[in-house]
Parts: C-alpha cells; sequence; structure tokens
C-alpha cells in the first residue's frame, strides 16, 4: 500500500477482546488512546465512530427478539416482531444517554441482554403460560393470537420492571460498595458462563431449521472474524485533483457479521429463486417479506404499548435472577472501562450510580413493552479497548442513531426476516462467545487447586442437571400452595441464579487463601476510590480549590459542593466515603 495514502483501516474492528489481554497491558493504555473518555471528536468523526458502536450492538439485540417472541406464542409473520425490535433499540439510546451523561458516565452502551432471557424462558415454561398446540395456534384469529402474547408480555413486563427495583436500591443506596467483596471471580464464572450454556437449545432449534446454511453461517463468520480480520480490503475510490486511488479498508474487521449475514442471506436467496428449497422452507429468503409491507414506516414507542403490566410473585422473583446476573456482570465492567479510555479507576460513587441507573434503565425497558431488561454490552466494551477511542462523545452520538432507528419500523422489520438457519449460526458463535467471556475470569484464580476445581464443577453443572429435570417435570414441587410452587419452580430452574448463588455461597464458606482464589488479582481489577473530586492548593492564596473530575456531572457541581449533606449521599459526585 502507498504510503501517502490513509488506509481506513485506521477504524479499527468491532471485534471484542478477551479478558487477559484487556488487563495486561492497562498500565500503558492511556498513551495508546486516539480520544480519551473527555475528548470530543468532531462531529462528523464522532457519526462514523457511533456507527462502529451501533453495528457492534445490533447484532446482540437483534437476536433477543428471535428466542423471546417464540416463547411469548407470537406467530412468525407477526409484524408486532419488528415493534419490539425497534423497542428495544429505542430504549437502548435512551437508557444509554441517560448512563453517559448523569451515570456511571463512562462510555458504557446500555441495551437488551441475553440474560434476561434464562429467567423469561423459566417463566413463560410454567403451566400456565406454555403456547397452546400447533394445530390449535392456526385456528385462532390474529385478534385472539395477538390477545395471547400481549398477556404474556404483560407478565414479563411487570416482572422486568418490579425486579429491577433491586438494582434501584442497591446502586442509589450504595449497597454495591458493601457486595464487592463477596462477588468473586468464582461467583462471576457461573453466573455468566451459564447464560450462554443455557440457550443451546435455541440455537439447535434454530439451527436445525437447515444444517448445511447454519454451519456455513459458522464457518464463514469464523473466516470473517478470525482468519481474514488482518486483511484488507481494496476500494476503488475518486477524489477531486488526484484521481482514481485505491482505499484499503478493513471490511472483516469493522462488519464481520454483517457480511455474514449478508452473503448467507445472497446465498439463501439464490436458492429460493432456483426453488432448490421448497416453498414455505425456514431458508427461504421470502418466507416473511410481508412483515415488511405490514409495517408503518414510522412507528414511536411509547409505556404500555402493550397494556398495562401485570405483576406476579413467581414472575418477580424470577426475573431477579436475571437483574442479579447483570449486576454481577456490569460491576466487573466498569473498572475495566476506566482504563481502556483512560479514566481513573471509578469512585465508589459512580459505581453506585452506575447500577442504579441501570436498574431505571430496566424499569423503562420493562414499561416500554421490549420484555427484557438493560444491561452493559460487552462487545462495546471490546471495541473501545481495539479502536483506543474511549470518548464518551461518541457514545452519546450512538444513542442518537439508536433512538432514530427505533422510530423507523421498517428498518426494524428488515432484521425480522433473516432465515431462520442463518440466525441459528449466529447464535451459535455468539452464545458460545457469551459462556467464554465467562470462564475467561478463571484468569484469576488457581486451577491447580482442588478446592476451586470443586466449586466450579459444582456450580456450573449442577444447576443444568437441576433446571432441565425441572422443565421436564414443571409440576414436581408441590407446597400446598400455588404461588409457592410457581416461585419455587422458576427460581430452581434458572441456571444463571442457581449457579450465581451456589459459587458464591460455596467460596465464601469454604476454607482458601486469597491469592487460589483470585481475590489478590480481582482486587487490582476491581480497584476502587470512594473520594469525590480531587482538591488542589493553590499556591498563591493558600486555599484549596476543587479539580473537575470525569465522574462529575456536566452541571450543577457548584451548586452541590455548597451543600454539605450532599457529601453523605452515595450516589452523588460529592460522596466521600468514611
Amino acid at each position: 500500500m502507498p504510503e501517502n495514502e490513509i488506509p481506513i483501516s485506521e477504524l479499527k474492528n468491532l471485534t471484542a477482546i478477551p479478558m487477559a489481554e484487556e488487563t495486561t497491558n492497562d498500565r500503558n493504555r492511556n498513551s495508546e488512546l486516539t480520544y480519551g473518555i473527555d475528548d470530543a471528536p468532531p462531529w462528523y468523526l464522532c457519526l462514523f465512530m457511533a456507527l462502529q458502536h451501533y453495528l457492534t450492538m445490533i447484532g446482540a439485540i437483534v437476536s433477543i427478539p428471535f428466542i423471546l417472541t417464540p416463547a411469548l406464542c407470537m406467530a412468525e409473520d407477526d409484524p408486532a416482531r419488528s415493534h419490539i425490535i425497534s423497542t428495544m433499540i429505542f430504549v437502548t439510546g435512551l437508557v444509554t444517554f441517560i448512563q453517559t451523561t448523569i451515570g456511571c458516565r463512562l462510555p458504557l452502551v446500555q441495551g437488551g441482554t441475553i440474560s434476561f432471557l434464562v429467567p423469561t424462558l423459566a417463566i413463560l415454561n410454567l403451566p400456565q403460560w406454555q403456547c397452546p398446540a400447533p394445530e390449535v395456534l392456526e385456528q385462532m384469529s390474529h385478534e385472539n393470537r395477538t390477545e395471547l402474547w400481549q398477556i404474556r408480555m404483560r407478565e414479563l413486563s411487570g416482572a422486568i420492571t418490579v425486579s429491577a427495583l433491586f438494582q434501584v436500591i442497591i446502586g442509589f443506596g450504595g449497597i454495591v460498595g458493601y457486595l464487592l467483596k463477596f462477588i468473586t471471580p468464582l461467583t462471576i464464572v457461573p453466573t455468566v458462563s451459564l447464560v450462554g450454556l443455557s440457550l443451546f437449545e435455541n440455537a439447535a432449534d434454530a439451527a436445525s431449521q437447515h444444517w448445511g446454511i447454519a454451519v456455513g453461517t459458522v464457518i464463514l463468520l469464523t473466516t470473517c472474524s478470525q482468519v481474514m480480520v488482518n486483511v484488507p480490503f481494496p476500494f476503488i475510490t475518486y477524489r477531486k485533483g488526484q484521481g482514481f486511488q485505491i482505499i484499503w479498508f478493513e471490511l472483516f474487521k469493522l462488519f464481520p457479521v454483517l457480511l455474514t449475514i449478508i452473503v448467507m442471506w445472497i446465498i439463501c436467496t439464490i436458492l429460493t429463486i432456483t426453488d432448490t428449497l421448497p416453498f414455505g422452507h425456514p431458508a427461504r429468503a421470502d418466507t416473511k417479506l410481508k412483515i415488511i409491507n405490514d409495517s408503518p414506516w414510522f412507528r414511536v414507542p411509547y409505556p404500555g404499548q402493550w397494556g398495562v403490566p401485570t405483576v406476579t410473585l413467581s414472575g418477580v422473583l424470577g426475573m431477579l435472577a436475571g437483574v442479579m446476573a447483570c449486576t454481577v456482570e456490569s460491576i466487573s465492567y466498569y473498572p475495566t472501562t476506566a482504563r481502556m479510555c483512560g479514566a481513573p479507576p471509578p469512585p465508589v460513587h459512580a459505581i453506585n450510580r452506575g447500577i442504579g441507573i441501570e436498574g431505571l434503565g430496566t424499569m423503562l425497558a420493562g414499561l416500554w413493552g421490549s420484555g427484557n431488561g438493560t444491561n452493559t454490552f460487552g462487545e462495546n466494551v471490546g471495541t473501545i479497548g481495539v479502536t483506543k477511542i474511549g470518548s464518551r462523545r461518541v457514545i452519546q452520538w450512538a444513542c442518537f442513531l439508536m433512538i432514530l432507528q427505533g422510530v423507523i419500523s421498517k428498518f426494524g422489520a428488515v432484521f425480522i426476516i433473516i432465515p431462520e438457519p442463518i440466525v441459528g449460526g449466529i447464535f451459535c458463535v455468539m452464545f458460545g462467545m457469551i459462556c467464554a467471556f465467562g470462564l475467561a475470569v478463571l484468569q484469576y484464580v488457581n486451577l491447580n487447586s482442588a478446592r476451586n476445581l470443586f466449586i466450579l464443577g459444582l456450580s456450573m453443572f449442577f444447576p443444568l442437571v437441576l433446571s432441565k429435570w425441572l422443565i421436564k417435570h414443571p409440576d414436581t414441587i408441590h407446597t400446598g400452595n400455588t404461588v409457592a410452587d410457581s416461585v419455587f419452580t422458576v427460581l430452581l430452574s434458572t441456571t444463571i441464579l442457581v449457579g450465581g448463588v451456589l459459587g458464591c455461597f460455596l467460596d465464601n464458606i469454604i476454607p482458601g487463601n486469597a491469592k487460589d482464589r483470585g481475590l489478590e488479582a480481582w482486587a487490582k481489577e476491581m480497584e476502587l476510590n470512594g473520594g469525590a473530586a480531587e482538591k488542589q492548593t493553590d499556591e498563591a492564596s493558600g486555599t484549596a480549590e476543587y479539580v473537575r473530575n470525569t465522574f462529575d456531572f456536566p452541571f450543577g457541581m457548584n451548586l452541590l459542593r455548597s451543600w454539605k449533606w450532599t457529601f453523605y449521599i452515595p450516589f452523588l459526585p460529592t460522596y466521600q466515603k468514611s
């Protein structure tokens, strides 16, 4: 490549990096940053960088309704599927903007999460929420079928909204700082890993619609994201006064998932045109085309769009498992992200506020009827580490793109008509990466310790055994109270809750030294401080002056500092931990 050309490869890629790579060179990252957390790049660069983050999270967002809507008994060609996607993306933009502006103020994307699907499927597997037989569904009118899935959505909305109060209370109440001593690596590993492992049947159901296309999707995605990741792609461009030039564009780094979907979709289209696939086959490209026609151009999501949420004890306690898993996962991201974007270690008040805002975001997601909550996107954390662009302004521009896309319904409908086997192939890779992220935390733990291996094995294997058995025998638990039966069934069949609680309990009661348990290395990863804004002394006057901190609010700080009582509020930037 000629030296005088500027490759678009400077934009880096979107592929998330393992936690081990994130923590190895963290001391040297600040000098490598292109834009730090408080930097404001030009608007046109912000827009393009924001597009990277948008494309990083869109795949994870879109995958959720493909699992959620069948469990809601929704028809495959129901245009409301696209409305759910649009709602999720709209809420993601809204909550992310709040989090980056007055929340933890780290450049984190808050959006729909797979972690909520595990308890969701456990709730919908209860006898009263299971879908009728296929032949019964086919005979139902459109109005009755709509009411069928909306009743279930209202149940999920109520459960998500109320269970999110847990995050609101522990965040704004300052309890998170005290919980950190109990959230060990052997708590995080089963909690996060079981999210991916618990969904293997959903990936298998989608992939089995056509194994050839599903396996082709896996192979192509692997090739684009891993094998050809450093191979630049030539593009011919024309510049006034310079003529035609070749731009080397790192296509495979930037858009591996998008490329895979497009190529496999083209293959499905060819198989459809040539009638290689029979009419109505899930792999055909024309099976769901009418969804786009039935979707309006513009539709603004609003709270209670599927009806007033309903609340049951079993639903709330079951969904609490997802909230707890998201809390543990988000806490582990905060210090890592801070180092990546050149910020100081996040103070306790920022952690408290971040979890509290995440809880409020989950409440909004429930009230809006997205069928899911909100959580920190690990994919976008990886994007910061790879691109060396840690500006929160970029994420705020991404919020604008999300909100805009959330009101354009036809754009959301495009993702719904992706052939099912392609989605299954993407699931195989995506769920595997979620599992791997959880296992990556084992780098802090001594795996030569029989104690650690015992805790790890039991906390990961037993929840899978118990949940699968309860799913096959949902009427096993009989306490004499129907509500109690439902509560225990949902809780015990939610693998992430059973695994996380079991790992946390065993790791804190079984004797073991701090080094083997990974507590020493983890303490460095979670190195938090509790002070408010820094102070410096003016040499001329000898008085102490405040220095604006990265985690301060963008407005109103002088007023907060003038009130002494704000020093005791655990989620305000003026908080001074005793």
